[in-house]
């Protein structure tokens, strides 16, 4: 197992390989959804690697000065139900703390809120759309 969080093309690539099989393919999300114009070379990625094939991603955007806003989570399907998520997401929260960064978000989709609540995140939203699935806001201090 592998794991980096960086701003460079073998991090993007691996992101885009994830979020196109879960979230294109699998989900049925519109590509011009799932990609938009915040994916760039200079966009931090959290991605772990099971032996040399991608199987989970985040990455991280500045909300605020001190707020990260942690995104496009995802675990291939035959990688879940192994703590790949949690480790990309706990990355991508280590990378921040030594950014200065001090509170995290995330946009969950419903069924994904226990996952986060998981790793100490709380709802402080109610329920709103993006892309047309339900979500909420949860966030924590890091």
């Amino acid at each position: 197992m592998k794991l980096i969080v960086e701003s460079s093309k073998p991090a993007r690539a691996a992101a885009a390989y994830i979020r196109m099989s879960v979230f294109v393919l699998e989900r049925g999300i519109a590509f011009r959804d799932e990609f938009d114009q915040k994916d760039s070379d200079n966009m931090v990625y959290a991605a772990l690697f099971d032996g040399k094939r991608p199987a989970a991603t985040c990455r991280f955007e500045a909300y605020n000065d001190h707020t990260l806003k942690v995104g496009r989570v995802a675990t291939l399907k035959e990688a879940r139900g192994h703590g790949f998520g949690r480790k990309v997401v706990s990355a991508l929260e280590d990378k921040a703390k030594q950014m200065g960064f001090t509170h995290s978000l995330i946009h969950s989709e419903m069924d994904a809120i226990k996952f986060y609540q998981r790793l100490n995140y709380e709802i402080t939203s109610d329920v709103f759309y993006e892309d047309g699935v339900p979500c909420v806001v949860v966030e924590k201090d890091l």
